[in-house]
């Protein structure tokens, strides 16, 4: 975490008392508390014993567009916190430039989800767009192709080829892609499932797409 994000540090007695704790704080302004009015300031049952206030990083369009690299993510109505910090989590990994989201999706910054990002929300740049159709309009402009995950597609997802400009479209958990943003894609793609399944969580399958992005783009530099 940049130093120059952090607006208010706050720890809890316990969290003092140990050594290598007060070293972690050197060089930050902080404010102790008791126990007890520590608790008070969390949401959570167990808090680790220091809280911070952070300013929310800004972006711009261009910190997501990173010429032939650009890999994205673009998500629409994703309402579940976990699930939209685990996609975060995963983008950061596997390599891509930025996540775009509809005005549809969950609060980034609500509690279960900052937690969920495992701090990748400090690093991953991302865009809320007021208008979804829009943003591909504009992409598509650029030269990004847009796949659309659905269960409609003929191919699987293995079968194309994500090394130019690339952007992974995934829809709500309940109910998918809507035929508008869909229809907007240039290839539909799936993922094989065994059993009885339908359909995979959407964090989950948004994780096999990117990496799959990330595999093909490493194995063509060598």
């Amino acid at each position: 975490m940049p130093r120059d994000r952090l607006a208010a540090t706050f720890v809890s007695e316990t969290f003092l008392n140990r050594e290598k704790h007060r070293q972690l704080l050197d060089g930050i302004a902080y404010e102790e508390v008791s126990d007890a009015v520590f608790k008070h300031m969390c949401d959570t049952q167990t808090p680790q014993g220091i809280l911070s206030i952070v300013r929310r990083p800004v972006y711009e369009w261009a910190d997501l567009m990173q010429g032939g690299r650009t890999h994205l993510l673009i998500l629409e109505g994703i309402q579940d916190p976990g699930n939209l910090g685990t996609m975060f989590r995963a983008a950061e990994g596997a390599g891509v430039t930025g996540i775009i989201m509809d005005q549809g999706c969950v609060d980034l910054f609500a509690p279960k989800t900052v937690r969920s990002t495992m701090g990748s929300i400090c690093r991953m740049p991302y865009y809320r767009t007021e208008n979804l159709a829009e943003t591909l309009s504009e992409l598509k402009r650029q030269q990004v192709m847009l796949y659309a995950a659905h269960l409609n597609a003929e191919k699987y997802y293995d079968a194309f080829d994500y090394r130019g400009k690339t952007a992974f479209l995934i829809g709500s958990e309940g109910n998918g892609l809507t035929d508008e943003t869909a229809g907007r894609a240039d290839a539909y793609v799936k993922i094989p499932m065994g059993g009885k399944l339908e359909s995979l969580n959407a964090a989950l399958a948004a994780g096999i797409l990117m990496y799959e992005a990330d595999r093909q783009r490493r194995s063509a530099a060598g």
